[in-house]
């Protein structure tokens, strides 16, 4: 067995432990109590450190897990000092250098650190276009040397591949990935191969149920933390216990097979996927700790008649809806606290209905283009239950293009600005009855049509797409919708 946990490296510099000690589980120990002594807590960060797993994940609102990591990484000034991800999840709003500057800045002050090993960062909303800002003014702060390399979280395919093109420096994604959330294994690790954007998984355990104290027993009727509530959500969606059973069965086969646990076969599974990074196991500070088990990860490979044996659990399960990260963003809400409809609810729409002079009924909302200026139009109109939206280019602020020679990353811009323009008239995508799509090459028309389609795809409103002479500037598409909306 290995003494030591495997290593890869990350952006050519950033050196990792393949098994990542993830620190959320501190804001759950921490809910009803007061929070953990720091330096006893460090000094279990400490123990993992030294049996090489020395590579530790946070973020802002894991308790004070940021802090805890501190006090480790001041004992460790010089060379062979811990690695320390952790993430920043601003409320959406507008994300100017000096706000990005503070959040970082909180972070290092958290961290007692000149700089930030991976800086993760999490949106809630893409119809809230700041997010490109915010990773804009990040990457500024790594040319400066506060952020050693920057990924992000819970982030689809389509908007990944958005901010690379770009321009944004990415190393990392870190998403939902495990023998029950298997979204992770398509389109974005197909990205991730063709970029070297690395992915980072978490939930590979389920929250503990990916184990032997779960296998033959009964569905648990109430659940009292945070972490298991939430991958609980996820066994329901896919396809509710018995499904479940199935897979641990599958896995505690192949297990015995190897002389291994099932959360050994799990998070193997995870970690043989070439896309993957790093799995993050959670980490328990000063109640308990499974090192030793964890280390038997690297002690086989799964082969075929394993693979044939999961295949046969997953066809009786059900695929987890939607892409990555959409458990955040949309239902059904797979997440710790579940229904997030709340705070969704509570972000303010990045464009502003406004009542049309003399025109009772009739509503318009503008984007800030300088063409909404100069050419006298606006950027949608509801007359009625019908809201019209003008053509849409992947316009950025005033007059940026974004993601310039790429259709594909163009267009989910575009349809991320289409349906903030609806919410703001009190529409949504789901009402679209008719898009327009005006490509400058025809021939690119497949990932104009693929973008299309991951919004579409279950709606399906009637569809122009027509090559045109020439778009102005740097644009490759421009999409105009009209929608019907429900009484």
């Amino acid at each position: 067995m290995n003494a030591r946990p495997e290593r890869t490296r990350l952006a050519g510099s950033l050196d990792i432990s393949r098994l990542v000690c993830g620190l959320w589980q501190v804001a759950d120990i921490e809910k009803d109590a007061a929070p953990l002594d720091p330096d006893a807590a460090a000094d279990a960060l400490g123990a993992y450190a030294a049996a090489g797993f020395d590579t530790f994940d946070m973020a802002d609102h894991y308790g004070s897990a940021e802090l805890i990591a501190g006090r480790l990484l001041a004992r460790h000034p010089g060379q062979g000092r811990p690695v320390a991800m952790t993430k920043w999840c601003p409320e959406p709003g507008p994300m100017t250098p000096d706000v990005v500057r503070r959040g970082v800045q909180e972070r290092l002050d958290r961290l007692g650190a000149a700089k930030v090993d991976l800086l993760q960062f999490h949106w809630w909303t893409f119809e809230h276009p700041a997010w490109l800002d915010a990773l804009h003014a990040m990457a500024e702060l790594r040319r400066e040397g506060l952020i050693g390399e920057i990924g992000v979280t819970n982030f689809d395919a389509a908007h990944l591949e958005l901010a690379l093109a770009d321009g944004i420096p990415l190393v990392s994604n870190q998403v939902s990935f495990s023998l029950v959330d298997r979204r992770a294994a398509g389109e974005l690790a197909a990205l991730c191969r063709r970029s070297g954007v690395r992915l980072f998984a978490y939930g590979t355990l389920c929250g503990g149920f990916l184990s032997e104290r779960w296998l033959g027993r009964p569905e648990p009727e109430t659940i009292p933390d945070w972490s298991r509530s939430k991958y609980k959500r996820f066994i329901d969606e896919a396809g509710g216990w018995a499904a479940f059973q199935g897979i641990l069965r599958a896995a505690s086969d192949i297990g015995r097979r190897h002389g291994v646990s099932v959360s050994n076969v799990a998070t193997r599974w995870v970690l043989e996927h070439d896309a993957v990074a790093a799995a993050i196991i959670g980490a328990r500070l000063t109640e308990s700790e499974h090192r030793d088990d964890n280390l038997k990860i690297f002690s086989f490979a799964l082969d075929g008649a394993d693979h044939a044996r999961l295949a046969e659990a997953f066809a009786a399960t059900r695929p987890i809806p939607g892409d990555c990260g959409d458990e955040y963003r949309r239902p059904p809400f797979l997440t710790a606290s579940g229904d997030l409809s709340h705070h969704l609810g509570s972000i303010p729409s990045v464009f502003e209905a406004v009542e049309v002079p003399g025109r009772p009924g009739r509503l318009r909302a503008s984007s800030g283009s300088i063409w909404e200026g100069i050419a006298g139009y606006s950027r949608a109109v509801r007359v009625g239950d019908r809201i019209l939206v003008s053509g849409t280019t992947a316009t950025h602020g005033a007059d940026r293009c974004v993601a310039p020679g790429n259709p594909g990353a163009q267009t989910t811009y575009i349809l991320d600005k289409i349906a903030a323009s609806l919410n703001a008239l009190g529409g949504t995508m789901e009402d679209v009855v008719r898009t327009r799509i005006y490509l400058r090459d025809a021939a690119r028309w497949e990932p104009v049509s693929r973008a299309h389609g991951r919004v579409f795809g279950e709606i399906l409103p009637a569809n122009t797409l027509v090559e045109v002479g020439a778009l102005v500037g740097d644009y490759e598409v421009e999409i105009e919708a009209e929608a019907v909306v429900a009484g």
